[in-house]
């Protein structure tokens, strides 16, 4: 797997927009692309929070999961978590235990981060960040 996608990108690509983010997925071979079994939580919570457009949204959700690999949150992925959670100092108030799970998930992966939120990853040690949608 060369590329792990953020949340986000799964987001624009199950809206098939834009367009910039679904040329980009198009180049790439099966295979070479996939999420962290945690981005699979986080697309499977906001489908059931979706009201009126659950059934929409499930059904793109399992046509994205056609096109990609879910890796599952293992023993070296959480090596990685430990070290990227040392690494970085603690700030108060700020949410994103779950950023720090898929940012050390690519990195146990040595997969490039796919993400739309550039600045929620730069701070991670190890990670690298590549945008499709910039």
């Amino acid at each position: 797997m060369r590329y792990l996608l953020d949340t986000n990108i799964c987001i624009y690509l199950m809206k098939r927009q834009p367009e910039k983010a679904r040329e980009r997925f198009a180049q790439c071979f099966h295979g070479d692309v996939g999420i962290s079994a945690v981005t699979l939580a986080e697309l499977e919570y906001g489908v059931r929070a979706s009201g009126e457009r659950r059934s929409q949204n499930a059904q793109a959700l399992i046509a994205l999961l056609e096109d990609l690999v879910v890796a599952p949150f293992d023993a070296g992925a959480a090596a990685a978590y430990g070290i990227l959670r040392a690494g970085v100092p603690k700030q108060q108030g700020r949410k994103d235990a779950l950023d720090k799970l898929i940012a050390s998930h690519a990195v146990a992966l040595d997969a490039t981060l796919v993400t739309n939120n550039e600045a929620d990853f730069q701070r991670y040690s190890g990670v690298v960040i590549e945008n499709w949608v910039a």
